[in-house]
């Protein structure tokens, strides 16, 4: 981290040029993501947005959209998706460099600069501009058998507040278990179980607790069991403020048992408006990151899959 008073990027127009006025949020976005210490990351960068891709021993996969509404500028001028390799760990820990309690900063993201890094700078301060450069690499080729599809006519799903969840694969842990998701649509319920020295079952009965059991939608019973570290990876790193606020975090069970998970993270900046924000608007869907994490099931088991 350095102190500059030019601009990093050269003068050549960038690939992409961003501000962000919530750096806390990106970085509560990107630390849901981070499930271990040394982690690579891809980003994919569009007209649309930037999406962080990381994956672990092909059974696992996470996304973060950072949709261009996010951003107060967004400037895009590459031709294709262009992506690059970089570590998630080195660049939360940047980003949070920015991040100073109590204060709004607003960062510039530049990318490629002369050396294909990817630049960050802080914007808008008379007294230092201060920057990071993140070094970047050719990124591994991303799995491409994470494509999730609907088994059936009727999709299978559930949303559940999110700390429920967190707290209900928190206390199936079983070191090295594997972890059984049931749904059935009579009685319409969702039974995680999972098997170590002993048994722990978990039940949420749909019409018993709407509260905790938001939506429910199943039409057969389906069954198929999932490694807990990687079940453990999609709540573990849950920011507190997805907890404290409430909210609702979407599962479903796809073709041949893959299970996506699906949390909303708040990008705005606290109890501040925003000159496009609709009127009376604090929370917007644009002021949103969402995260969506895809498991695998163990191919050792024989799934329960009645028609």
């Amino acid at each position: 981290m350095s102190s500059a008073t030019e601009d990093a990027g050269g003068d050549e127009a960038p690939d992409l040029r961003c501000q962000l006025d919530c750096v806390q949020g990106m970085v509560d976005a990107l630390s849901s993501v981070r499930w271990k210490r040394h982690q690579d990351a891809v980003l994919e960068l569009s007209e649309h947005g930037i999406v962080l891709i990381v994956e672990e021993t092909g059974c696992l996969q996470a996304k973060v959209y950072l949709k261009r509404e996010l951003f107060l500028v967004y400037e895009y001028a590459a031709e294709g998706r262009p992506r690059l390799g970089l570590s998630l760990g080195l660049f939360v820990d940047s980003l949070n460099t920015f991040s100073v309690p109590g204060h709004n900063s607003i960062i510039e993201i530049l990318y490629p600069g002369p050396d294909m890094q990817l630049l960050l700078k802080s914007v808008g301060s008379l007294d230092a501009c201060f920057y990071a450069e993140i070094r970047t690499r050719i990124p591994d080729t991303i799995s491409g058998d994470y494509n999730f599809q609907h088994a059936g006519n009727t999709p299978v799903s559930f949303t559940v507040k999110s700390a429920v969840l967190k707290e209900a694969i928190d206390d199936l842990e079983w070191p090295g278990s594997s972890i059984q998701i049931l749904l059935q649509p009579d009685p319409p319920s969702v039974t995680f179980r999972g098997e170590g020295h002993g048994d722990l079952q978990i039940e949420f009965f749909y019409y018993a607790n709407i509260d905790l059991l938001i939506a429910f939608q199943c039409d057969r019973r389906i069954s198929y069991r999932y490694k807990y570290k990687f079940l453990h990876a999609t709540t573990s790193n849950i920011t507190t403020s997805v907890l404290k606020e409430n909210r609702g975090s979407k599962v479903s069970i796809g073709r041949g048992g893959m299970l996506k998970i699906q949390h909303l993270v708040s990008v705005a900046r606290s109890g501040m408006q925003h000159a496009y924000s609709d009127a009376g608007g604090l929370h917007q869907p644009s002021r949103i990151a969402y995260i969506e994490f895809f498991v695998k099931p163990e191919e050792d088991e024989s799934p329960i899959n009645d028609s």
